[in-house]
């Protein structure tokens, strides 16, 4: 039984594997629509979602399975009191497989350590988001083709944005790669990330505050917005939140065939008047959500 609780759970022939396969789903979905069919997915989503949560239950009813869970703690056992491990075992008496999302650290991996199906983390605090980040890898293989020789430019919250943490441990194993680091001061990338990813497997990087300066070397611009629900301090959180904000007139010197990526949701860091550029990519990475996370329960399932 495999659980995916960190990208580096899978290895790149894995992560190429599930690319290719979500691919195929794409090329031909009537292929894959009965391929869960009474089997069971449970969300438990402790902390709020809309894409990561819907994308689920999508991509479980488009192979043809079903899905039950709760969208919020206080809907759920754990406004009782009930712990990670109960509950984990309690409703892997009911399903086949489980996608959860906790604001704790590591809670997914309490969990998977207590449950007898397999366990997905979908986002567990600052720390992982490895579905995100293979919809993120997915969407990059659909427009760039590869993973190799990459520029790739991480532009926000670097601190607490875990799909920053994840999609730099993924792509950290591929030759040529290269991380543009802008972020304000406040929220540069934590130490740990510093010194054991970046530093000690010698990846190439820089670190800057501005933005335009960094545009014309970058194939893949990754933005994120400044998480409000990270940060205890009300003020620090209004002082930054506005720190960048990408329109089009900073993309004037940026490539013609630079995907801009996002995690979604956001707030303002990206100017609707993007949305129609044709290297927006964001609302492209929400459909490949769908696909990516088919191929994963897929896997996990051991279904052929």
């Amino acid at each position: 039984m495999r659980h995916l609780i960190d990208i580096m759970d899978l290895t790149t022939d894995e992560i190429q594997q599930l690319v290719d396969v979500a691919n195929d789903i794409i090329a031909d979905p009537d292929k894959y629509a009965e391929k869960c069919r009474r089997k069971k997915l449970a969300t438990l989503f402790f902390e709020p979602s809309t894409r990561t949560r819907l994308s689920f239950e999508a991509a479980m009813y488009e192979l043809g399975g079903n899905v039950l869970g709760f969208s919020e703690a206080q809907s759920s056992s754990a406004s009782k009191g009930e712990s990670v491990a109960d509950t984990i075992k309690t409703v892997g008496a009911y399903a086949d497989i489980i996608a959860m999302r906790h604001p704790k650290e590591g809670a997914p991996m309490v969990a998977s350590l207590r449950s007898d199906v397999p366990v997905i983390n979908a986002g567990d605090g600052g720390h992982n988001h490895p579905t995100q980040t293979l919809t993120d890898l997915l969407t990059i293989n659909r427009v760039k083709g590869h993973f190799d020789d990459l520029t790739i430019g991480f532009c926000g919250d670097l601190k607490f944005g875990r799909t920053v943490h994840s999609l730099m441990n993924a792509m950290s194993r591929y030759e040529g790669i290269k991380f543009v680091l802008i972020s304000p001061e406040e929220l540069k990338i934590p130490e740990y990330l510093r010194y054991n990813l970046l530093e000690g497997h010698d990846i190439d990087y820089e670190e800057t505050t501005d933005l335009e300066a960094a545009m014309p070397q970058l194939d893949i611009l990754y933005m994120t917005r400044v998480q409000r629900e990270r940060f205890f301090n009300e003020q620090d959180y209004i002082r930054l939140k506005d720190s960048y904000i990408l329109t089009p007139d900073k993309l004037e010197n940026a490539p013609e065939d630079m995907a801009i990526l996002h995690p979604l949701p956001r707030v303002n860091e990206i100017s609707v008047s993007v949305d129609s550029d044709p290297r927006a990519k964001y609302f492209d990475q929400v459909k490949n959500g769908k696909f990516i996370r088919m191929a994963l329960i897929l896997k996990l399932l051991e279904v052929e």
